[in-house]
């Protein structure tokens, strides 16, 4: 079934009620989208640091390249049963409460891997700390979306993705300046990784003046709270008007029992819905962004750069990953979701295509090292300019509001898991057949991915999340 043409014509309206909202409407807003996003930042640091704390762990710890790769996916693991946890919690107890629990999380998981005094313990740490960038990665697009009107959906669900490059280039700052202040002392790791103890405190306390989600609360038929939370952030016709289509909806979601189990196996359109979100979550990750994200300085290392030297490089991937996620929350105000994917999955694929060859066929020093870095730079800006926004913000959206939590947590683990499979492979790839035949197997990936995309995944811009709902149960029905 070629889900990527529209077989019933369902409208995509606009907001019926202008948003006139007067200024203390939007500056809430806007402190709400700041605050919540320190999960985002927790997220991009904690993912991003062991790209730079690895190689002191090593020695200090005594790792092999086996538990290398177990210290670096046991967060991913860790991840995928936090999304699907984080989802389902904050279903069923909210999505504010669910933040603050991530957020306590965050700040046990990070203290536990600072204080290490063995592998097996760095393991379990990660381990606690990727619940929490598992249930940070579902629960906070989700609570942006639903405070978000709809013409503003896509800038301000993104800006959690601007927070999670924002953190990875923390980390990968942060690291270079403490390797470089701390040199070959001992434990100078540690450093690297207690840093993100302080925004989860941030996060925390945040939380506790944030309002719940609207929709959540309708959902649970809490429709006067629900208006309330509306009124924080809109005007108040338009408020009115939103938890009129939202209240509609929530109660024939209630009539159709959505939600669980169950009902994905019942109801056919759902179950090919919770299919393209899986296949969404596959492929941002096996474009082969986090062996970037984890190995970025053993790559810039192989490739003829300094230990120190690939440290400071590596900040090049960062800042441009910042910089390509202001063009892509730029871009998804203006150009429709699914072309953008689309255009991502070249862009990194070609990039791909030319590390493999630029690591065969140039002879080992600073051309081969320049040329390689200039390749990553150019995969980062595609991937966090398209693939990443486009990828988070669009399971934050494709989700019937009864559910939108589980199916995000269920698409999240599928996410998680092969994130957790590359990373636990890459480095014994890497050993076996060489960086130019891993990245080679990414392209062909890359190939896959571009044909699903094309065939299967619906555009979601311009709706609001009731009116998309509509629309895909048509679609998918």
């Amino acid at each position: 079934m070629d889900v990527s043409k529209d077989t019933t014509q369902a409208p995509a309206p606009a907001p019926a009620v202008p948003d006139d909202a007067p200024p203390t409407v939007t500056r809430r807003l806007r402190i709400i989208t700041v605050i919540a996003t320190f999960g985002g930042l927790l997220f991009g640091y904690d993912t991003g640091v062991i790209n730079g704390a690895l190689p002191y762990m090593t020695d200090d710890l005594g790792l092999t390249p086996v538990t290398e790769g177990m210290v670096t996916s046991s967060l991913l693991l860790g991840a995928a049963l936090g999304a699907i946890t984080g989802g389902r919690l904050s279903d069923a107890r909210g999505r504010r409460r669910t933040i603050l629990t991530l957020a306590v999380l965050f700040f046990i998981g990070a203290l536990g891997c600072t204080l290490a005094p063995t592998t097996a313990v760095m393991v379990v740490a990660r381990f606690v700390l990727g619940l929490a960038v598992g249930g940070a990665s579902v629960t906070v697009p989700v609570y942006l979306a639903e405070v978000s009107p709809a013409e503003r959906r896509g800038a301000l669900v993104t800006r959690n993705e601007l927070m999670i490059v924002s953190g990875q280039l923390l980390a990968f700052t942060s690291n270079a300046i403490i390797a470089r202040v701390g040199g070959e002392s001992g434990g100078v790791w540690r450093w690297m990784l207690v840093i993100a103890t302080v925004p989860a405190v941030v996060l925390w306390f945040g939380m506790l003046v944030m309002p719940e989600s609207p929709r959540w609360l309708a959902s649970r038929s809490r429709f006067t709270e629900a208006l309330d939370v509306l009124r924080q952030v809109r005007s108040q016709q338009r408020a009115e008007a939103e938890l009129a289509e939202v209240t509609a909806l929530a109660v024939k979601d209630e009539q159709e029992k959505l939600g669980g189990w169950q009902d994905i196996k019942a109801v056919p359109w759902v179950r090919k819905l919770m299919f393209v979100g899986f296949g969404i979550a596959i492929v941002q990750q096996i474009t082969g962004v986090n062996t970037i994200m984890y190995y970025g300085t053993q790559i810039l290392t192989d490739a003829g750069f300094a230990a120190d030297s690939a440290l400071t490089a590596n900040i090049a991937n960062g800042v441009i990953s910042v910089l390509a996620t202001f063009v892509g929350i730029w871009l998804l105000g203006r150009v429709p979701r699914r072309p953008m994917l689309m255009t991502g999955q070249i862009g990194t694929t070609a990039a791909l295509l030319l590390i493999g060859v630029f690591s065969l066929v140039l002879p080992a020093g600073d051309g081969r090292a320049y040329a390689v870095l200039a390749m990553t730079v150019t995969f980062l800006a595609f991937q966090q300019g398209a693939i990443s926004p486009v990828t988070w913000l669009m399971l934050s959206e494709i989700f019937p509001m009864r559910m939108r939590g589980f199916g995000m947590g269920m698409a999240a683990v599928v996410l998680w898991l092969t994130n957790f499979v590359i990373g636990l492979v890459f480095p014994s790839l890497v050993s076996g057949i060489g960086i130019s035949n891993t990245f080679f197997l990414f392209v062909v990936a890359g190939l896959f991915s571009l044909t699903f995309v094309k065939l299967y995944v619906p555009e979601t811009k311009g709706r609001t999340l009731e009116s998309l709902e509509a629309e895909l149960k048509a679609r998918f029905s």
